[in-house]
């Protein structure tokens, strides 16, 4: 295992775990909206245009990045919200067992409302071989009308993952901590499910 795959597996210690405030309730059902984001590749992307057997979406606030000064300077603050810290761990989680997603049929989606030229930094700067689509105008929050939080200004998604079959909503993780452990929860989730549906 390199080091690259490690180092950004930070959480600081000391951090609160969200609580269920019933936000995602509504989800499980819901089909996905067909909605055109700009991914970090440059084109169009849409989350229900598919070829997988499952879509999953893991929508989160706020990567943290080398030249985020304000994130930087705020970051105790951002540190105390419960669920807002570890976006950058949880991507890396992806990252490391994009293979298995692949093995089981599913298409890994990145989701948050950070600028496409955000994302884009974030996909480059972490290796991910996946899309990190720019919900920057909120078209798929308001469709969905998922959780958010603001910060300093910015009107952020708290973390949910939403898992699709057929591009109907089948799972919903909410909340999720730690964060580093999104991806595995998913996969034991998938495999599963999986086993469900062969038996």
């Amino acid at each position: 295992m390199t080091s690259r795959k490690n180092e950004y597996n930070y959480l600081p210690e000391g951090l609160k775990a969200p609580k269920d405030d019933g936000a995602c309730k509504h989800l499980l059902g819901k089909e996905l909206p067909s909605v055109e984001l700009q991914g970090t590749n440059g084109k169009s992307v849409d989350p229900t245009k598919v070829a997988s057997k499952y879509t999953v979406i893991f929508c989160y606030p706020m990567t943290g990045s080398p030249t985020n000064k304000m994130l930087w300077d705020n970051a105790d603050e951002w540190n105390a919200i419960p669920g807002a810290c570890g976006c950058t761990p949880q991507a890396c989680g992806y990252r490391d067992t994009l293979t298995l997603f692949k093995d089981l049929d599913a298409t890994v989606f990145g989701l948050s409302t950070n600028t496409p030229d955000y994302q884009k930094e974030a996909a480059d700067r972490l290796e991910l071989d996946y899309e990190l689509p720019s919900d920057e105008n909120m078209h798929f929050a308001k469709a969905l009308k998922m959780p958010t939080f603001e910060f300093h200004g910015m009107k952020l998604l708290k973390r949910v993952t939403l898992v699709a079959r057929d591009n109907k909503i089948v799972k919903v993780f909410y909340p999720i901590f730690p964060p580093n452990s999104d991806a595995a929860q998913v996969l034991t989730w998938l495999r599963d499910d999986t086993n469900q549906a062969t038996s």
